[in-house]
């Protein structure tokens, strides 16, 4: 098993969810990660970047 693992917040799963994941494989947390995701669209011909969402990953140190 390695000393540090990314566990990435799956779509239709909790936060809460994620850690207990985490938990289960023997790691805990620390570290958070967001990441805000974007959608390219043209306006008047320029591109613009629109927030669409956040990608939350744990970094995850191994329980000992």
């Amino acid at each position: 098993m390695s000393k540090k693992k990314n566990f990435r917040v799956e779509e239709n799963e909790t936060i809460d969810d994620c850690l207990e994941r985490m938990k289960r494989e023997g790691y805990m947390p620390v570290r958070r990660i967001e990441k805000p995701l974007f959608e390219e669209r043209k306006e008047n011909g320029e591109t613009i970047h629109i927030p669409i969402d956040r990608e939350i990953v744990f970094e995850g140190k191994i329980m000992t």
